[in-house]
């Protein structure tokens, strides 16, 4: 199988993307990461960041798309926008409190992926849906996150975050291995559950990749061989380091990993 590819949600370091796009970028791929994943409406114009990928060797491996930049009456601004960067990958990184309260809720939103996955594999373009915890948290039995993905298209990936996965209680493993070749894009997060067993969300995210409770031998393993798996790509939230270390220290110990 192809190498896996590492890549770094931009998000991670947003203010500092935010203030200088260009140094942030050379910075990126200066501590050897392969491609970013942008968040939220662009900084820039589609053709400057392209232009900044191509200067530095970065790839575009995705772009967090609201929900409402898939709609419609949007989709085909968004389109163009990752053309222009050439992103293959527009990943829904998460959905209005008032669509989702109900099992029926995400039934509809299983459906609504379908149909967007159709209408962007035409464009050679796939879409997806990342995860907080909430979605790992029963409604009506089952977990949002199983509903969806039980009764969506198996083009449209499951963009696991291993992190914020474990912080709503699910076991990582048992989700990469029922979606095979679902997991195009992977958030690579740390988390560490509290001895207590209770979630406190603020601590668990602090330590490092290595340092905390999640499988990582499991997980990456999944990747390499079942998941279908592109791109891995590092998020960090915490203040337990400066953002450009904590990304940096992500990396290196991802390569010690063995990527």
């Amino acid at each position: 199988m192809s190498k896996i590819k590492l890549g770094l949600q931009l998000y991670s370091i947003r203010d500092e993307f935010a203030a200088d796009p260009a140094g942030t970028l050379k910075a990126v791929a200066e501590m050897g990461y392969d491609g970013v994943e942008f968040a939220g409406p662009p900084k820039l114009s589609g053709a400057e960041l392209r232009e900044l990928l191509d200067k530095n060797g970065l790839e575009c491996c995705g772009w967090h798309t609201s929900y409402d930049s898939v709609q419609d009456d949007n989709l085909a601004a968004t389109i163009a926008l990752n053309k222009e960067v050439n992103n293959r990958f527009l990943i829904v990184p998460g959905l209005p409190g008032e669509i989702t309260k109900t099992r029926a809720d995400w039934l509809k939103i299983a459906s609504f992926f379908t149909d967007l996955a159709e209408k962007l594999s035409s464009e050679g373009m796939k879409t997806g849906y990342h995860n907080h915890s909430s979605e790992f948290q029963f409604v009506e039995g089952e977990m949002p996150w199983i509903t969806l993905f039980d009764n969506t298209s198996k083009d449209v990936i499951a963009q696991l975050d291993t992190g914020n996965a474990l912080c709503g209680g699910a076991d990582c493993v048992e989700l990469l291995n029922r979606y095979p070749n679902q997991g195009t894009t992977v958030h690579l997060k740390p988390f560490t559950v509290d001895p207590s067993g209770e979630t406190k969300p603020a601590n668990g995210f602090r330590p490092l990749i290595g340092d905390d409770s999640l499988p990582w031998g499991e997980i990456l393993s999944i990747c390499k061989n079942t998941a279908g798996t592109e791109w891995c790509i590092v998020e960090y939230e915490s203040d337990a380091f400066t953002p450009m270390k904590a990304v940096d220290l992500s990396l290196q110990r991802l390569k010690k990993l063995g990527f």
